[in-house]
C-alpha cells in the first residue's frame, strides 16, 4: 500500500534519490575492497576517505576521530563498553539518563550487573536533565556520563554543551547518543566538548546499517570487533563502502538544507499543535515546547488508546507510531513517558507524529481531520 502521509521520520526515513545514485557505483563498478592496492579498490577508498571528511567536518571533528559501524545501536555499545572496560582502573561509576534509547540503558545496565556503579538520572518535567543535578553526582572514579542529544519519542533536547563541559571539568568522559539530532540541528563536539557521539544515517534520509562513533582523539577506548584491524583497530571487517558513501551524501544534503528545513518544520510542528490542541480536547502535548526537535510532536489523547488511534490513522493511509508508548502485550508507559511523570491511564493515549521533507500543511491539515474523527468515534465507543 502507498501511504500518502508519512510522520514516522523518527523511526526512519526514506532515502534521498540523490543518495542512492551516489551509491550505486560502489556496487556496480567500483565495488573493490578499499584495503586493496589497485584501481578498483583505490577507488573505493577514496569514496570512504571523502565520506569520512565530510561526517567529521559536519560536527567540526577530524576524519580520523570517525570509526564507521552499523548503526546508532552499535555505536552506543560500542562507546560505553569500550570506555568502562579501558578505564576500569581509573573508577567503575557510570551515569545517564532515566530517558536513553535501549541501545545505551541496557549496556549500562549490564555492566552494573558485572561489578559497574550506575547513577541515573531523573529529568524536569520538560524532559530535561539538569546540569547542576548531574554536577552533585559526579565522583573521582567517574569515568563515563552518557547523556542523548535528543529523546527519540517526545523530541526534547538536552543541555548537552553544558553537560559538556561539566563533565570535562570533573575529568569525565562524556558520551551523546546524536542519532535523533545529526543532520538536523547543529552539532560542535569541540564547542560542546563532546567525547563520543553516535549518529545512524537512516534517521537523516541515508541507508540502513550504516552509522558511525566518533571518538575524541586521545580518548582510551579498546576495539569492539577483532580481526582484520581496519578502523584504526576499532571496528574490524570489510568497510560497507555502499553504505559509507551513502551515509556522506545524506550528511552533504542535510547540512546543505539544516537550516531552512529546521524553520519549515518548526513552523509546522507549532501550527499543527496549536490547532490539534485547539480542536480536540483532552490533548497532553510531551516533551518541551522549546527546547524540542524541529520535527517532532508527541501528545498523549486521552480516553482513547494510541495502538487504536495508529490503526485508525493507518486506515486512513498515514504513517505514525505510538512514540513505544507501550511495551508488547503490556499497556505499561514507556520508561520516557514514565520518567516525565505521565500516568499510566494518559500514556496509553500516546501517540508521535514526526515531520520530514515530504511534509506539507495540507497533509497534516488532512491528518487532524483524520484524528479529530477518528478520536470523536473512538471516545463515542468507549463511553458506550
Amino acid at each position: 500500500m502507498e501511504y500518502p502521509v508519512y510522520l514516522d521520520n523518527a523511526a526512519t526515513t526514506a532515502v534521498d534519490p540523490a543518495v542512492v545514485e551516489a551509491m550505486l557505483p560502489y556496487f556496480l563498478s567500483a565495488y573493490g575492497n578499499p584495503a586493496t592496492l589497485y584501481s578498483v579498490g583505490m577507488m573505493a577508498r577514496e569514496a570512504v576517505d571523502h565520506a569520512r571528511e565530510v561526517v567529521a567536518d559536519m560536527i567540526n571533528a577530524s576524519p580520523d576521530e570517525i570509526v564507521f559501524t552499523s548503526g546508532g545501536t552499535e555505536a552506543d555499545n560500542a562507546a560505553i563498553k569500550g570506555i568502562a572496560s579501558a578505564y576500569q582502573e581509573k573508577g567503575k561509576h557510570l551515569i545517564t539518563s532515566a530517558i536513553e534509547h535501549h541501545a545505551v540503558l541496557e549496556p549500562m545496565e549490564t555492566l552494573a550487573h558485572s561489578g559497574y556503579q550506575l547513577d541515573i538520572l531523573p529529568i524536569d518535567s520538560d524532559g530535561r536533565v539538569s546540569p547542576e543535578y548531574l554536577k552533585h553526582h559526579l565522583r573521582p572514579d567517574t569515568i563515563l556520563v552518557s547523556i542523548m542529544h535528543a529523546n527519540n519519542e517526545i523530541g526534547t533536547i538536552q543541555p548537552i554543551g553544558e553537560i559538556g563541559a561539566i563533565c570535562r571539568q570533573n575529568g569525565t568522559l562524556f558520551h551523546t547518543d546524536a542519532v535523533q539530532t545529526f543532520g538536523k540541528i547543529p552539532i560542535d563536539v569541540r564547542e560542546q566538548k563532546i567525547d563520543l557521539l553516535s549518529v545512524s544515517a537512516h534517521k537523516l534520509h541515508g541507508p540502513k546499517g550504516i552509522g558511525f562513533l566518533y571518538v575524541r582523539r586521545g580518548t582510551k577506548a579498546n576495539r569492539f570487533m577483532e580481526g582484520g584491524g581496519q578502523e584504526r583497530g576499532y571496528r574490524s571487517g570489510t568497510l560497507n563502502v555502499p553504505g559509507i558513501v551513502g551515509l556522506g551524501k545524506a550528511t552533504e544534503l542535510a547540512r546543505e538544507r539544516m537550516e531552512s528545513e529546521g524553520k519549515r518544520l518548526t513552523t509546522l510542528r507549532d501550527v499543527f499543535i496549536a490547532k490539534l490542541v485547539n480542536t480536540i480536547p483532552g490533548v497532553t502535548v510531551n516533551g518541551s515546547r522549546t527546547h524540542r526537535l524541529p520535527n517532532n510532536i508527541s501528545i498523549c489523547i486521552e480516553g482513547v488508546q494510541g495502538e487504536v488511534t495508529l490503526l485508525a490513522l493507518d486506515a486512513a493511509r498515514i504513517c505514525a507510531s505510538a512514540g513505544s508508548a507501550c511495551s508488547t502485550g503490556s499497556m505499561e508507559p514507556s520508561h520516557v513517558l514514565k520518567a516525565l511523570g505521565v500516568s499510566r491511564d494518559l500514556a496509553r493515549g500516546a501517540v508521535r507524529l514526526t515531520l520530514g521533507r515530504e511534509t506539507t500543511m495540507e497533509s497534516l491539515d488532512y491528518t487532524l481531520d483524520v484524528l479529530e474523527q477518528s478520536v470523536q468515534g473512538l471516545r463515542q465507543l468507549a463511553g458506550a
